[in-house]
């Protein structure tokens, strides 16, 4: 019989082998994945970012392409164009680098809002659309954007709505000194860990898992529980711009993914709890008091889901 959950179990371990002590960073992305959605990968240079989203994609046996983002960078680029043929006298759609199962957005906030504009459609729809024609994407299908929140210099910050197209945001954080050294040990080897990573399950398999997802029970007080903390968000007085309906669906989703993992067909408070963060924080948008005071968003969070009742009865 299918099981997820060790599917899962066996892609962790898969990815483990190039990405060394960072298990929730790898869960979360592995959730996106079931839960059909994209992840922000943002931290500081040289912590991993890239090779978890290689790493990730060596474990699927699906199509990849890794784009990296520049000034220079045009939209289609992306999306692909179309080309007049002149031996048939047709015009012909030329692929874009986007048409692949898995995409590496590398450095994504290092190219001009035009052509992240250009993402826009792809993330949300699953197609592009060039001259007017309309071409669907292959299935499974996510964006792993990487990008470093401390610079400034020749970056252009993403806008809300693309933001809120990011299904999470997972931050990696330096390693522990036994991490570090388990790290050094691996890469100072003659054969590079990504090397050593074989496709774990295929397309058929990810989309199998998409389908049980949607198959978990949300009863109709945790769906309660997460409309609150939504609205909580809109309310708080530190946060300018509050969560929207598409965060709250991803809430539930990443929910449904957790119960699934943990083998129920039902999903409990503490799962809507431990996507609560991961989901929400990069959404909002802090008043220019609460920046001025440097508030953390995540620490407002806290205190949203501390003060939001939790339903007992499900």
């Amino acid at each position: 019989m299918f099981n997820p959950g060790r599917m899962i179990l066996s892609l962790q371990q898969s990815i483990s082998q190039a990405v060394v002590g960072k298990e929730e960073a790898i869960e979360y992305a592995l959730i996106a994945l079931l839960c059909k959605g994209h992840v922000l990968i943002e931290d500081v240079p040289g912590v991993g970012k890239t090779t978890l989203a290689s790493a990730l994609a060596r474990s699927l046996d699906c199509s990849f392409r890794r784009i990296q983002f520049t000034p220079d960078l045009m939209p289609s680029d992306i999306t692909g164009f179309t080309l007049a043929n002149f031996q048939t006298g047709e015009m012909e759609y030329r692929e874009g680098a986007v048409m692949s199962q898995i995409i590496l957005a590398d450095e994504i906030n290092r190219t001009s809002p035009k052509t992240q504009s250009a993402l826009l459609e792809i993330m949300e729809e699953h197609q592009v659309t060039v001259d007017g024609v309309t071409h669907p994407l292959p299935q499974p299908f996510i964006v792993l954007a990487t990008q470093n929140p401390g610079e400034f210099v020749g970056t252009y910050p993403l806008p809300e709505a693309q933001v809120d197209r990011f299904f999470l945001r997972i931050s990696i954080g330096y390693p522990t000194i036994e991490q570090e050294m388990d790290v050094l040990e691996r890469y100072s080897g003659t054969v590079r860990p990504m090397d050593t990573i074989t496709p774990i399950c295929t397309a058929q398999d990810i989309l199998a898992m998409q389908e049980q997802v949607a198959t978990v029970y949300c009863s109709p007080e945790v769906r309660n529980y997460v409309a609150h903390l939504a609205a909580a968000t809109r309310e708080e007085p530190s946060f300018q711009l509050g969560a929207s309906t598409r965060a709250a669906i991803a809430l539930i989703r990443g929910a449904q993914a957790c119960a699934l993992l943990d083998d129920r067909d039902f999903v409990l408070p503490e799962d809507v709890q431990h996507m609560f963060l991961p989901v929400f924080a990069h959404r909002m948008v802090l008043s220019p008091e609460a920046r001025m005071k440097g508030v953390p968003v995540e620490d407002v969070l806290l205190t949203i889901l501390r003060g939001t009742t939790v339903p007992l009865k499900l």
